[in-house]
């Protein structure tokens, strides 16, 4: 359960009606960028942000994991660039680093204490990872946002999310996309796509969806993790998927 320490500038509300206490809620970099294409959307970041804050008010521990490719994507840019996929990989943990911050200072204008950290040491910004801390700060109230993957090349950002969440004991993992959920093919592209409500890991693994990296639902499997893939777009979708409310698709355990 949540510390009951205030939120500043806010009533700190426990409320019983909660499924999930501690998520993990993972934005990808392109979650960000709305329809811009690259970079932050500002006002984008401001709605998730203030979701971020209603869930955390009603008692509920919010760590957040966050991915780099609206400003740089490791694999692809190796190969656009020429250089090796370990730099380019790299170079796509700073991006997340940049996001972090980002939100960061969005949920702290909006009086939400925050805590960034990093898999690479940055002490000058952010507080490199220790397991023990981060769960310090989810217990007095405050959102944690991990940056920089893994700290190792050749794992992308749903993998290092996996990996906090089961490190932190979260609840469940909220993926956050740009469609309802888990569909048998891109929704966006072929308009008699099925939409999956639940699935288990082995069946997600079998049928190789991408909405999630197999490596990162592997390990939620040995780990019996469950994960929430919702549109993030849609307003009150965090607080419905905490709340228990039936959204998007669920991968567990059969």
């Amino acid at each position: 359960m949540c510390a009951s320490a205030d939120l500043p500038g806010s009533s700190w509300e426990k409320n019983s009606k909660l499924r999930f206490h501690r998520i993990l809620l993972k934005l990808s970099g392109e979650a960000l960028q709305g329809e811009q294409g690259f970079g932050i959307d500002p006002g984008i970041l401001e709605v998730i942000c203030l979701q971020v804050k209603e869930i955390m008010q009603r008692g509920c521990q919010v760590a957040i994991a966050v991915g780099g490719g609206n400003i740089w994507r490791g694999g692809e840019m190796a190969d656009r660039f020429g250089i090796d996929r370990a730099t380019a990989d790299y170079m796509g943990m700073l991006a997340t680093v940049m996001n972090a911050l980002a939100l960061q200072a969005t949920l702290e204008n909006l009086g939400v204490p925050t805590r960034v950290q990093t898999a690479i040491d940055m002490d000058k910004i952010a507080e490199p990872y220790i397991r023990r801390r981060a769960i310090r700060h989810l217990e007095k109230a405050r959102a944690v946002i991990f940056a920089a993957g893994t700290g190792s090349p050749f794992f992308t950002a749903d993998t290092a999310a996996a990996l906090r969440a089961v490190e932190i004991g979260a609840d469940i993992i909220l993926r956050g996309t740009k469609v309802e959920g888990i569909y048998s093919a891109d929704p966006l592209q072929e308009k008699d796509a099925l939409l999956y409500r639940q699935m288990t890991y082995s069946e997600y693994l079998t049928k190789d969806l991408k909405a999630m990296d197999a490596t990162a639902v592997t390990l939620c499997r040995e780990n019996k993790m469950p994960i929430l893939v919702f549109n993030l777009n849609e307003p009150s979708n965090i607080l419905k998927a905490v709340t228990g409310e039936q959204i998007g698709t669920i991968i567990r355990e059969g």
